[in-house]
């Protein structure tokens, strides 16, 4: 190892000094996550509990895990919420990335309008959000009732798509504040038409954003309470609305596993999105 070497490896290596001095940072940082992630891995631990008081820790079991699984009404509020998830998900990636493109690029009277337009989903309270949709579906737009699944989720698939497509475009508009405009300009002289270029020169630089921005839309879609207790009609309900109604009785082994097993499918998604989009980015750096 030359002097060089040597040196940039001191420089790199903090001393006792630089502990000294990050040490409150240090504890800062593991008090959060705990104070944040201590409470889940609580209930994940006694979904596993062999007793009906979760106070009390009685022995390890999967008999919660199999009554929710053998839950009907449950499986069907769990199947109804990835269905609405999905669905808004896919339109919420779709809106949001055009509605990005347009406010970066174009210039147009009224822009600044939009986008504070843009911004009210992401500000305003949701239960603002969700008592207006119930007066919109109520009286503005009635959804028709007793039609077949999944078309009786099409109001909660709206009411969805409304708030979380503005916060796909907030992210995919930032990805393209990094655009190098010239890669445009170099594929249409090279003879690309307008699609072309959007297709092959563009969508390759929002697709982190675009994953990252179908993540966001697919948790908040799939947890989503307030907004789905007021636009769900009487035949209709989700997980969140399952497990809500399963708590108004007690905390139960069964409403952990319930609650278990969606925190377990983010995780899983969200671990998925990262490792596509960092991929992504280690062959654009290739």
């Amino acid at each position: 190892m030359n002097t060089a070497a040597r040196a940039r490896e001191r420089k790199e290596k903090p001393g006792p000094l630089e502990y000294m001095r990050q040490w409150p940072l240090r504890v800062t940082v593991i008090a959060t996550l705990v104070f944040l992630y201590l409470p889940l891995i609580t209930l994940m631990v006694f979904s596993f509990n062999d007793s009906r008081r979760n106070i009390v820790w009685q022995g390890f079991t999967f008999k919660y895990y199999e009554k929710a699984f053998n839950n009907a009404s449950l499986m069907e509020a769990f199947g109804n919420s990835l269905t609405i998830a999905f669905v808004c998900t896919i339109l919420s990636v779709i809106l949001g990335a055009l509605t990005a493109v347009m406010l970066w690029r174009f210039r147009f009277p009224g822009k600044t309008v939009v986008e504070g337009g843009m911004a009210l989903p992401i500000v305003v309270p949701e239960i603002c959000m969700g008592v207006a949709m119930l007066v919109f579906f109520a009286r503005v737009m009635p959804w028709p009732q007793g039609m077949p699944w999944p078309f009786n989720l099409g109001a909660i698939i709206i009411a969805h798509t409304s708030f979380a497509f503005p916060f796909v475009a907030t992210v995919v508009r930032a990805r393209l504040a990094s655009f190098n405009r010239e890669l445009e300009e170099a594929a249409k002289d090279l003879g690309a038409s307008e699609w072309r270029t959007f297709w092959d020169v563009l969508v390759p630089h929002m697709q982190p954003g675009l994953i990252a921005g179908a993540l966001l839309a697919f948790t908040l879609s799939l947890d989503d309470f307030v907004i789905t207790f007021f636009t769900a009609g009487p035949d209709t309900i989700t997980f969140p609305v399952k497990v809500y109604s399963m708590l108004r009785f007690s905390v139960t082994p069964e409403v952990n596993a319930a609650s278990t097993v969606l925190i377990v499918l983010t995780v899983a998604l969200t671990a998925i999105g990262l490792h596509l989009q960092n991929r992504n980015e280690q062959k654009a750096k290739a």
